[in-house]
């Protein structure tokens, strides 16, 4: 058993000490059942999806650091998911950018950690030419463009 496993997770909305933000709580994921950590802050400035125009393969619902692996493999093309995998908090550096299933996840268990006034993008692509977002004033789940700049809220999970 690693040290990360013997940790005992706070309440689901809270800040976790050493861990790189607010627990989110359990989701499956292909590894197993995962901790979910959603940064603090969001990453500053606001950020576009990218390579509008081209259908890529981040089209997971739900596992975003696959879609965010499949992003970053572009070579610069997707801002949004860059400035998601270069935070870092508290020593992790393994955050990525958040799925649309992490993100009403993140909406489900503590909407009040997030912003009300913009939408929040993710690395599920919706088309060639837009990618699901998030709207934490209204709990609205969307799309928009890829060249449109929006909120990013990195995340990170690791096994319980």
């Amino acid at each position: 058993m690693n040290a990360q496993q013997q940790l005992t997770p706070p309440a689901v909305g809270k800040p976790w000490p050493g861990q790189g933000g607010i627990y989110l709580g359990l989701r499956h994921y292909p590894e197993g059942l995962c901790h979910l950590i959603a940064a603090a802050n969001d990453v500053p400035g606001r950020h576009a999806f990218g390579d509008y125009g081209v259908s890529v393969e981040a089209l997971s619902r739900t596992d975003g650091r696959a879609n965010t692996n499949t992003l970053i493999a572009r070579e610069g093309k997707h801002p949004a998911a860059i400035a998601a995998a270069e935070y870092e908090a508290d020593g992790h550096k393994d955050f990525y950018l958040a799925a649309i299933g992490e993100i009403h996840h993140a909406w489900q268990y503590a909407p009040e950690s997030f912003a009300t006034d913009w939408y929040y993008i993710s690395s599920s692509q919706r088309s060639a030419y837009s990618a699901f977002t998030m709207y934490f004033g209204g709990g609205c789940q969307g799309y928009s463009g890829k060249l449109n700049e929006l909120r990013v809220r990195p995340v990170r999970r690791f096994l319980q």
